[in-house]
């Protein structure tokens, strides 16, 4: 079946289910019909560096599902990934860990709308040897203290900012990192006494590093939400990835990884 036809197909399907999300939502439960069957070749994804795991599993689910797809993945920070779409980066679907960075790409027509499909909240990485003796949120901010945050256009940045001004602390970090893995990586290499994090990302780190739980009283958290772009080149295969991370078997995959639902 031609790519054209699938996609108009998928259109007044989508447009006749008439599924109950909301009002900014471009995504829809899986069509009727079995047009799923015929979606081929390459499926950009850009992901927050956040979701590398997650997504990396999920793209191998959903690629043995659709052994006619392949997921092309590119990770970074949602500041970074949002800009480059809006200077048109060409990609089918972008996966933000900010409903800000999201915005910015509904608000330059490279979305339409998009859904929130995860959140994330945020903990301290040490060493394993935890040699600054971190116990909690207060402890970054003590003198001698090496601290590696995100930049604060990043959304992990961003957020560790709500957790300071909870906690009514200024921290100096001796690093700013462009993304969550990069302020991770200074924990593991002992660079840094400690990082402010995911707890997604400390789950993935293992036994390199230590977490550190930050009170609920002091933490924040951000919200995920994913769209298929306006300029997809495979706007078939977009709404089948889009629709796959939406699934049971989605929600299964981000669970795991230590993702709460939305």
């Amino acid at each position: 079946m031609h790519r054209r036809t699938l996609t108009v197909l998928t259109v007044l399907a989508l447009t006749a289910a008439g599924c109950g999300s909301d009002a900014t939502s471009d995504s829809a439960a899986p069509v009727e019909g079995g047009w799923t069957d015929y979606i081929a070749g390459p499926v950009t994804v850009f992901a927050a560096a956040s979701l590398t795991e997650s997504f990396t599993t999920l793209a191998a689910k959903f690629e043995a599902v659709h052994p006619g797809i392949r997921v092309k993945l590119n990770f970074g920070a949602s500041s970074a990934l949002a800009l480059q779409i809006t200077q048109g980066a060409p990609a089918d679907v972008f996966a933000s860990a900010s409903a800000k960075n999201m915005t910015q790409v509904i608000d330059a027509k490279a979305a339409s709308g998009s859904q929130t499909f995860a959140r994330n909240i945020l903990e301290i990485a040490v060493p394993p040897a935890n040699p600054a003796g971190v116990t909690g949120v207060a402890d970054l901010a003590r003198s001698g203290v090496k601290v590696a945050l995100c930049q604060s256009q990043v959304p992990c940045g961003a957020t560790a900012q709500q957790v300071f001004a909870k906690a009514g602390l200024t921290v100096k970090p001796v690093t700013l990192e462009p993304d969550v893995k990069a302020a991770l990586t200074k924990v593991e290499t002992n660079e840094v006494d400690a990082a402010v994090v995911y707890v997604t990302d400390v789950r993935a780190a293992g036994a390199k590093v230590k977490g550190i739980p930050i009170p609920d009283a002091q933490n924040a958290s951000t919200d995920y939400p994913i769209a298929r772009l306006a300029e997809a080149g495979n706007p078939d295969g977009a709404y089948a990835f889009v629709d796959y991370v939406l699934s049971a078997a989605g929600r299964d995959v981000l669970a795991a990884a230590g993702f709460a639902a939305p």
